[in-house]
């Protein structure tokens, strides 16, 4: 798509906003359920897609993508009006008599970049929100996982005319043609290196971003853990979609006297879980392609893997893996996995560990085992990351009632329900002031008694 065809498409959302077509809460609630009757319909060509970019099985598809995507749109639909209503805040006494409230209004036309990874779920979830928030919006899916994105760009453009919503595929190019244009918000999901593109971009037109990124996110288990219970977990978490996911563990920090113990639960579930032998696992899925394979397996050092550690190049496949005695000069911490490679690190002064993690980038996600609440504490306490569990891995992004969001590093701002309906909003400060009174303190001139009135007020 050309530059010129890009900007045609914004002119027409521009004159389309300004209209009034996307502002009606009956306009936008017909959006949205137009939205999800498309995705229960197109379940099965969405789970094809997913299988053709990613070996995602049907089960996971609807777990992590279909499934979460509709429970936002529900739950978007359920309060949509009450998002909308104005909220009326307390008015000070100086400001006598007059009603102060807030009153939230959409950006105008916004732009989601999405990644791979997710690509029904981190494309379909901000756009749900943008949608509620009463937006027009382009919607730039990537091209990494063709299948989706094109089944993404006819679905969308049965819901929606181009006005009100388009879909434009491609790669760089696109993606440099869009952000060259002025948008009044930008969304993007996806590396940390391409966000800061998007930043610098969004800084040249003074554009409000939320990016959302990622990082390597510890796994922390203290000593008191439930090891079997936390191998499972962990496995879940970290090899679920190969661990292409960015709130996958990173790596796990344990205790050194649970180590040993630790590392065969989790080798027992990685069987228990995939099989025997997991690369014959068809439910087991794919790396995205041959670049990122070859740098998962470069990644890998033989001498420290326990378990996997093996590939099929052909398929882009990589058995779920465990290394062990890994230090931070490894190859493997240099830089965020995102993949089914997990390295297995000690510490024997938790506190020590703690300040070694907080040396670091803020990670999108935090982790950690332990049935000790003073433990438990003293990590929420000292550490500083986008968002985690207790006792459990990635579950806290799989609700609409709490926001999902990076911090540092791993990103800026944050959606999913409230938070993602207020994110593509400017919520204004208003004050509607009375006519049938005055108070005259604030005009000149001044003098003692105003004064005093003054002080009264103000304090």
């Amino acid at each position: 798509m050309t530059e010129n065809e890009v900007q045609a498409i914004l002119q027409r959302q521009r004159e389309y906003f300004a209209a009034g077509h996307t502002l009606p809460a009956e306009a936008r609630l017909a959006a949205l359920k137009k939205l999800k009757a498309a995705l229960q319909r197109r379940e099965a060509d969405f789970a094809a897609a997913l299988q053709a970019d990613l070996g995602k099985s049907a089960y996971e598809s609807y777990m992590c993508e279909t499934g979460l995507t509709l429970s936002e749109a529900s739950w978007m639909i359920r309060h949509l009006r009450g998002l909308m209503r104005e909220r009326t805040v307390p008015t000070p006494l100086s400001q006598f008599a007059a009603r102060s409230f807030r009153s939230p209004t959409p950006y105008g036309n916004v732009l989601i970049m999405s990644p791979w990874n997710y690509p029904v779920l981190l494309t379909l979830d901000p756009l749900i929100d943008a949608v509620a928030a009463g937006n027009t919006a382009v919607v730039k899916p990537s091209a990494y996982a063709p299948a989706t994105s094109a089944l993404l760009a006819q679905v969308i453009g049965e819901c929606f005319p181009p006005e009100h919503v388009c879909v434009i595929t491609g790669g760089r190019a696109e993606n440099q043609a869009l952000l060259r244009q002025k948008f009044d918000m930008i969304f993007f999901t996806g590396s940390k290196a391409v966000g800061k593109e998007v930043l610098r971009c969004a800084a040249e037109h003074l554009t409000p971003a939320v990016l959302e990124l990622g990082g390597k996110s510890p796994c922390i288990v203290e000593k008191t853990a439930k090891i079997g219970l936390a191998a499972k977990r962990i496995v879940f978490g970290k090899y679920l979609n190969c661990g292409q996911t960015c709130v996958a563990p990173d790596y796990i920090l344990c205790d050194e006297s649970i180590r040993d113990d630790l590392v065969a639960a989790i080798r027992k579930e990685i069987t228990a879980q995939y099989g025997a032998d997991p690369l014959a696992n068809t439910a087991y899925g794919k790396i995205i392609n041959e670049k990122h394979y070859h740098r998962l397996m470069g990644l890998i050092d033989p001498a420290k893997v326990v378990c996997g550690g093996t590939g099929d190049e052909a398929a882009h496949r990589i058995a779920p893996t465990v290394m062990q005695n890994v230090t931070w000069e490894d190859a493997v911490m240099g830089e965020e996995i995102f993949g089914p490679i997990l390295p297995v690190l000690t510490y024997t002064d938790l506190n020590a560990a703690l300040a070694e993690i907080e040396t670091r980038p803020h990670p999108l996600a935090l982790y950690l085992f332990s049935e000790d609440k003073a433990v438990q504490r003293r990590v929420l306490d000292r550490c500083h990351f986008g968002g985690g569990c207790l006792n459990d891995t990635i579950i806290h992004l799989a609700t609409s009632a709490m926001p999902f969001g990076g911090v540092g590093e791993s990103g800026m701002g944050g959606y999913h329900g409230k938070t993602g309906f207020e994110a593509f909003s400017h919520l204004r400060s208003i004050v509607d002031k009375k006519t049938w009174m005055d108070m005259p303190v604030r005009y000149q001139p001044y003098s003692t008694l105003k004064d005093k009135m003054l002080r009264f007020f103000l304090r």
